[in-house]
């Protein structure tokens, strides 16, 4: 039976679980808690993991309620396990599951499955390819709301191809999630390498064990990506430093604390920072540029983590490109320190929240001539529209790699961007209209139909140092045809509303009106029926 089979009848077994009374939130929670023990079994992992007689074997072993109080007890001692990885994957874990008769039916289906295809046994990265394909599943399922910004598969194969991470490099990810972007840094890297058998025995220990490193907020969320790495064979440290919670590769902490000051240096980073909600409080570090705009502090911890020479790719909203004010100051900032060569406009619908319009930063720490450079690094920025006139996406147009194929190529085979480059490129795979690509591109009506263009950072610096470039003709707003759907346009709108608000209520904040700005949010959440914030100096 193949992954893809295999995915599918595990997913199946959430109707159990549906009819068990399990939640949405709790069903990969459940599935992942079962699945992690019988794929130790499986992969021969156990022996080194988890404790005799508290195995996979033993819960099998039990039917009933014996099963059910055991499985219980077996969460409660691997929680405490001597083994610092496993303990961070179990502690505080308790299941929802009360019906013995259910646990019984998932241990059985789950121990009856075909793991094995004509014969041969899987790897240690089949199981954990299996594990990701649960894990999209579930993002997929727009009710269990955890898809809400699940990275695209696609975009985050596209960004690791593009920076090439390399043997012995430090990789980062401040926001892991569930480590999608350090497992597929990992992948690029075993296919280098011949599956790291061209790396000498410290090579290969230290990309088991140093090479990456991620914080991740959501307690959660965190035990899901450390089954997921350990699945990959990417174990991390066996004990955390002081501070950075418990051992593996994802640590449990918050990137905008002293969590985030204690991450290690990176020489890569690929993170797609949390975004939606710009509540700061969770902004517990100082910055140079103070903001309660979460998406705009991430973005400083970014650029001033990387080593000298260090590269990043960020996915970031619309509004860190064009807010005004400290936003410009960090654009500046960034754009001084670092060359940002290349900025990739995505289209709408590739998040499975509608209508949020996002972006991919591409950047080099100093510049490739000196890596040690922090002053007027930026001296051109790329930017790729693959947005304006593209069709939209979603469950039933799905977003796949032949849609970047084109930015890749324009990108070229230098992971800092500086490939020899042209500007250009007019029709692409999923453009609603025809850019004329006859059309001369030295013409300036050629340039201006390209998806591919250069400016100057002079050009940059008279819009006020924005990044929120754009000169292709939006179709969709004369073409009644060529509208988003209702609901986008409508998110669409109150995603700007929500925004221009919270820069408003900065503002009142910043000119003093503190009890003012406080009474106007405490009316918008009694509006909505929403928990009132607390602004620090009012009354």
């Amino acid at each position: 039976m193949n992954n893809n089979d295999l995915v599918a009848k595990l997913w199946k077994m959430c109707d159990t679980l549906r009819d068990g009374g399990v939640s949405y939130q709790n069903y990969v929670n459940e599935l992942a808690t079962l699945l992690f023990l019988k794929m130790s079994e499986e992969t021969g992992q156990e022996k080194d993991l988890l404790p005799e007689g508290m195995r996979w074997g033993n819960l099998k072993g039990k039917i009933g309620l014996e099963q059910l109080q055991f499985y219980r007890n077996m969460l409660v001692q691997l929680g405490s396990d001597e083994h610092a990885i496993v303990r961070a994957i179990f502690q505080n874990v308790n299941t929802t599951i009360t019906n013995a008769g259910q646990l019984t039916e998932l241990v059985s289906t789950m121990d009856d499955l075909d793991w094995f295809e004509s014969g041969s046994a899987k790897s240690r990265d089949d199981f954990g390819d299996m594990y990701e394909g649960l894990l999209q599943k579930n993002a997929n399922e727009t009710k269990s709301g955890a898809g809400q910004y699940f990275t695209p598969r696609p975009l985050i194969s596209a960004m690791v191809k593009l920076l090439k991470p390399q043997p012995r490099e430090i990789i980062q990810d401040p926001a892991a999630g569930t480590a999608g972007f350090l497992i597929e840094a990992d992948k690029y890297i075993k296919s280098q390498t011949n599956d790291l058998d061209d790396l000498d025995d410290s090579g290969q220990e230290f990309q088991m064990k140093r090479a990456f490193v991620g914080l991740e907020l959501v307690p959660e969320t965190r035990r899901l990506a450390l089954m997921n790495c350990l699945l990959h064979d990417i174990e991390g440290p066996d004990v955390a430093s002081e501070g950075s919670g418990a051992g593996g590769a994802i640590r449990l902490g918050n990137s905008l604390g002293n969590d985030g000051e204690n991450l290690p240096k990176a020489n890569v980073i690929l993170t797609n920072p949390p975004f939606g909600s710009a509540a700061s409080t969770n902004i517990t570090r100082t910055f140079v540029y103070p903001t309660s705009n979460k998406q705009l502090c991430f973005m400083q911890h970014i650029y001033n983590s990387l080593e000298p020479g260090g590269r990043a790719a960020v996915v970031i909203p619309d509004n860190v490109l064009f807010e005004s004010g400290v936003g410009a100051s960090i654009r500046t900032d960034l754009m001084n320190k670092c060359n940002l060569h290349t900025i990739l406009r995505l289209p709408t619908g590739i998040f499975y929240a509608a209508g949020v319009k996002t972006n991919v930063l591409f950047f080099q720490k100093g510049t490739p001539t000196n890596p040690n450079q922090d002053k007027d690094c930026t001296e051109e920025t790329w930017v790729y529209d693959l947005r304006t006139n593209l069709q939209t996406f979603g469950k039933r147009s799905p977003f796949t790699e032949k849609y970047l194929e084109s930015f890749e190529q324009a990108y070229g085979d230098d992971a800092n961007g500086q490939s020899k480059r042209e500007e250009g490129i007019y029709n692409i795979l999923g453009c609603t209209t025809d850019s004329h690509s006859e059309l001369d591109s030295e013409s300036s009506n050629g340039i201006e139909q390209a998806r591919f263009r250069k400016f100057s950072r002079q050009f940059i610096k008279d819009k006020g140092d924005s990044l929120d470039i754009t000169w292709l003709k939006d179709n969709s707003i004369t073409d009644a045809a060529n509208l988003p759907a209702p609901e986008v346009l409508a998110t669409e709108a109150m995603t700007e509303l929500t925004e221009a608000l919270r820069e408003m209520n900065q503002l009142m904040i910043d000119l003093g009106a503190i009890d003012e700005a406080a009474g106007q949010v405490d009316l918008l959440a009694e509006e909505f029926g929403l928990e009132k914030k607390i602004i620090v100096g009012a009354e």
